[in-house]
């Protein structure tokens, strides 16, 4: 016998089409995944610390130091204030934050409300808790806040919203209205939010990021998820946060013990040393991005895939219409990848109902290098296709 969320899970749309790019050899935007951009001080930072230790278990929480830290950092760039001893959890990543956050807040029969296009491990955690995920949808191209939808979806049961910015895969980036919205729907209807904002660092065109934790009224509902794997392009450290309320985070905290319990002490010391780094590496950083957003951007709309400008994270959304009149994404990508030898994602597999059609999420974070192979390959396929 196996449990029935993770015994229907399939594999997630990343491993599936990074395998396929894997056999076809093609260059993989898919998977959102940095190339090339991890800051060499951070690294030697944690080669430092593994070289002294200590290597047991660190305190539960965190390093001290890492929670400081995150408080300075919040502060800083986004005048935040959090008592970094009471208020401040670290965890193995921003989704195992999440994890805990849900196994933490959610009772059986709770409905959490998800704004799609939904990241994919959110509906797994929330309904191996009990609770029920509630599909709100967003549409492109402007991927506007559906607000009478929103309140229609609300129920006496609903006790959470998941609100994540800037958002993957649609790079859209909440503005300080529609977290009014949201702020006054946590206060009317008596709810908590989740607030995935692992891309905090990474919006772009002089916007700031915004969150609802800043929102006084709701201070103390808001649980804020951040990832040093996200602000210092290195997924793989696993290395991310947890802020809210002391009341909320205690339940937070006791998930945590009993999931991983803690994190490697080496690596949050290098994320301690990162998030004091000046100014200039975050808007570095952000300049790096935005340009090869552009870039890749500007050579998708010349090659006739329609693409949006994405306000914030790795992701360019764009439709492929003129290339395939049945719109389905997940034959395109899987085409596109054996034709062309460039892969993308498929839109679909962030809607529960796999029904949105002709639009596939490129990741632009990769080198120019690469970006530029992969506009090549696109443009000759482009030439063979008869596209008028």
């Amino acid at each position: 016998m196996v449990n029935s969320v993770f015994g229907s899970c399939e594999a997630t749309i990343f491993e599936v089409m990074s395998r396929l790019a894997e056999q076809k050899g093609a260059v993989n935007l898919g998977q959102g995944f940095p190339d090339g951009l991890e800051p060499k001080e951070v690294i030697e930072a944690a080669a430092e610390a593994l070289r002294k230790g200590p290597h047991q278990y660190p305190s539960m929480l965190g390093l001290p130091a890492l929670r400081q830290a995150v408080a300075a950092n919040a502060l800083r760039f986004h005048g935040l204030e959090a008592d970094w001893e009471r208020e401040i959890l670290i965890t193995s990543g921003g989704t195992e934050a999440l994890c805990d956050a849900f196994l933490a807040l959610l009772e059986p029969g709770d409905e959490v409300i998800v704004f799609e296009p939904v990241y994919d491990s959110y509906g797994p955690i929330i309904r191996r808790g009990g609770a029920i995920p509630v599909p709100v949808r967003l549409e492109p191209p402007d991927w506007r806040l559906p607000r009478e939808r929103l309140l229609a979806a609300i129920t006496p049961r609903t006790r959470a919203i998941v609100v994540n910015t800037p958002m993957n895969p649609a790079g859209k980036v909440f503005d300080a209205e529609e977290l009014r919205f949201l702020a006054d729907l946590l206060l009317r209807h008596d709810l908590v939010a989740i607030a995935d904002e692992v891309y905090e660092h990474l919006v772009y065109d002089g916007r700031r990021h915004l969150s609802l934790f800043a929102v006084p009224e709701v201070r103390d509902r808001v649980v804020r998820i951040g990832s040093a794997g996200k602000t210092f392009s290195l997924t793989g450290w696993k290395v991310g946060y947890v802020m809210a309320d002391a009341r909320l985070l205690t339940p937070i905290v006791r998930a945590h013990q009993y999931v991983t319990f803690t994190t490697p002490p080496a690596l949050q010391a290098a994320v301690a040393f990162g998030l004091a780094l000046p100014d200039d590496y975050f808007a570095d950083l952000k300049s790096l991005l935005e340009a090869r957003r552009d870039f890749l951007t500007a050579a998708l709309n010349r090659l006739g895939f329609a693409t949006q400008t994405a306000a914030g994270s790795y992701f360019a959304i764009s439709s492929f219409a003129p290339f395939d009149r049945d719109g389905d994404d997940l034959a395109f990508c899987r085409r596109l990848t054996a034709e062309a030898g460039v892969t993308a994602v498929p839109l679909s597999a962030f809607y529960g109902a796999r029904d949105l059609r002709f639009h596939i999420r490129f990741c632009f974070a990769k080198t120019q290098a690469v970006l530029e192979s992969a506009v090549a390959r696109l443009e000759a396929w482009r030439a063979a296709q008869n596209v008028t």
